[in-house]
Formats: structure tokens, sequence, C-alpha cells
């Protein structure tokens, strides 16, 4: 089983590939702007260290298909 250390990076790597066919589409506009803040929040909550909003980031970074 992966730590979140582990898997929080994988995830937001996932996401970040996921807003490049978002940013593609005309319509997913708004789409790669609610990724672009779930993806600043996850990076900010891993810069901080704090594994509360690390675990909350990574749960919302899961959602996102």
């Amino acid at each position: 089983m992966e730590s979140l250390a582990e898997a929080l990076p994988k995830e937001q790597q996932r996401v970040r590939e996921i807003l490049s066919y978002y940013k593609e589409i005309p319509a997913g506009q708004f789409g790669a702007i609610m990724i672009e803040s779930a993806l600043r929040f996850a990076d900010k909550a891993a810069a901080n260290g704090d594994v509360i909003q690390m675990t909350r980031a990574y749960k919302a970074l899961c959602e996102i298909k």
C-alpha cells in the first residue's frame, strides 16, 4: 500500500494529463479552471506538508475523470 506522500504526486501527474485534454476543447474551459484550482490546492498542501490538506487534495483529485 502506498503512502500519501507517494500517492499524491502520482495523482497530481494523472490530473495534469487530464487537464491538458480539457484545455484542448473549447467546452472544457470551465472544467480546466476547476482542475487547475484543485491542483493549486494540492501543490500548496504538499509544499506545506499539511497531511490533512494533502488528504483532502488527494480525495478531490481522485474524483477528477
